[in-house]
């Protein structure tokens, strides 16, 4: 074994076992590579020929698992990206199936290992990627042991081991949740669903049905925080009450009675039905909007139920926590002021629903959107056209948004996500009072980039490029 992963996960309890790993990107490479240092048998692939490429330039045996022999492999760790079910199962996980293999992802084999460990999940449609950090870094302020990572930042096989009284706080889609078989959630927060990767579920049925399984093997010393401002998570929430879980109801929308809710601004606390104010949270630039404030309202509730039983945290240590939250790049970032016009970067924002809550947070509004185009487009978003000044339209959607719009915002196709910032620019600091340039695409950027994140770098740099004087770019997010 490598000296260096003294310092990791103990995977010893995989030495010698053929692991049959598929999908080499960020996860899975750092999986198999973790594996292999504890003297695994990993048989490593990938379809794509970079990443296999890559694989091997790490050591890294190659074996085609979709002609391979699996009959003495007990598991395929398969990355989340990959099908397992809808539209179709990738060939090497039917040949799995067949060989009576069981399919797991990263986060089911931490969870064996480390499973003295506490851990806290998170999952929701929109706002998983904030929650996870800024309960993170709630923890981190408060002085616990926490490590960050899943479907966020790290892979959860390169944390670090945090053993008994360690914290996991880890951010996980539906793909991820569908593969765990055996981990169990301390604390397991549901935030909000809407439609999203429906193909990838067969439907809206299947999709709630994968985010329901973050409350599964819970027990009566598990708490369940669930988001309840939609239909869906309402009734995941009643079912949990239903069954006596420990369920805590969260509501940027209404009070509720014996819960944790916002009203006015304000956070508050009834889980002992006094009815508490703790933060004013429209006092907190990093957190803007209400999408933002149900983030906090549940990373509070989440942190709360960890630290009950230490007499040595108060609410104020709590709140001041919150208050130093510095923001998530992507995510209603603030990236520039020029002449009084804000440039925001919210990349993050690939589906409608989560576009929504950036339109909501701001008004004129110079809108720059598109991309690949998810189940429904935009027309979801109707209600915000009127806070819309102009909208520059890219990528492959472009045309179809055009349709959308027509009539209700001005807009240009731009193609092109650099000539879209050059023309919002000119437009913005053309008007007679400051605008809010917005990148939120409601859309996935595999036209046009690997991922959201090169997206809003290519965006920031953009940004930052601009010819007009008094460019300078700006701490924290909007």
């Amino acid at each position: 074994m490598n000296p260096a992963a003294q310092s990791r996960i103990d995977l010893s309890a995989f030495t010698g076992t053929p692991i049959a790993v598929l999908g080499l990107g960020k996860s899975g490479l750092s999986a198999a590579r973790a594996l292999q240092e504890y003297s695994a048998d990993v048989r490593a692939w990938d379809d794509n020929p970079a990443r296999r490429a890559t694989a091997q330039n790490h050591g890294m045996p190659l074996v085609d698992l979709a002609t391979a022999d699996l009959g003495d492999v007990p598991t395929l760790l398969l990355s989340p990206g990959i099908p397992h079910s809808h539209p179709a199962p990738h060939p090497a996980v039917t040949r799995a199936r067949a060989a009576g293999c069981e399919i797991v992802c990263d986060i089911e084999l931490l969870a064996r290992v480390e499973h003295d460990a506490i851990y806290i999940g998170i999952t929701g449609t929109n706002g998983k990627s904030t929650t996870t950090a800024l309960i993170g870094h709630l923890l981190h302020q408060l002085g616990k042991r926490a490590a960050i990572g899943g479907n966020i930042g790290a892979p959860a096989l390169t944390l670090a081991p945090m053993g008994s009284g360690g914290l996991y706080v880890l951010e996980l889609s539906s793909y991820q949740l569908e593969l765990l078989s055996s981990a169990t959630f301390d604390v397991a927060i549901l935030l909000n669903i809407s439609p999203d990767h429906l193909d990838r579920h067969g439907g809206m049925a299947g999709y709630i049905a994968a985010k329901k399984r973050i409350f599964a093997r819970q027990t009566a010393a598990s708490f369940a925080i669930v988001g309840v401002d939609d239909e869906a998570s309402r009734a995941i929430y009643d079912s949990l009450v239903a069954q006596q879980q420990s369920a805590i109801a969260v509501s940027v929308e209404r009070p509720i009675a014996g819960g944790v809710y916002v009203v006015d601004g304000w956070l508050i606390d009834d889980r002992d039905g006094d009815a508490r104010r703790i933060i004013d949270l429209s006092d907190l630039e990093t957190l803007p909007g209400p999408h933002n404030a149900q983030n906090a309202a549940v990373a509070y509730t989440a942190v709360s139920v960890i630290i009950a039983d230490d007499a040595s945290i108060d609410d104020t240590a709590l709140t001041d926590a919150i208050a130093t939250f510095p923001g998530l790049a992507h995510r209603q970032e603030l990236v520039a002021v020029v002449d009084g016009s804000r440039f925001i970067n919210d990349s993050k924002a690939t589906n409608a629903a989560a576009a929504a809550r950036a339109l909501a947070c701001n008004d004129n509004i110079i809108w720059i959107a598109g991309g690949r185009a998810k189940a429904g487009g935009i027309e979801v978003l109707a209600p915000f056209f009127s806070r819309i000044r102009h909208a520059f339209l890219i990528g492959e959607s472009a045309g179809e948004f055009a349709k959308t719009l027509d009539g209700q915002v001005p807009y240009t196709i731009s193609g092109e996500l650099a000539a879209a910032v050059v023309g919002a620019a000119d437009l913005a600091l053309s008007g007679p009072q400051p605008s809010v340039v917005l990148l939120s695409p409601a859309c996935a950027s595999f036209d046009q980039f690997p991922d959201f994140e090169a997206r809003g770098e290519a965006f920031r740099a953009a940004v930052m490029g601009l010819p007009q004087t008094g460019v300078a770019p700006t701490e924290g997010a909007a």
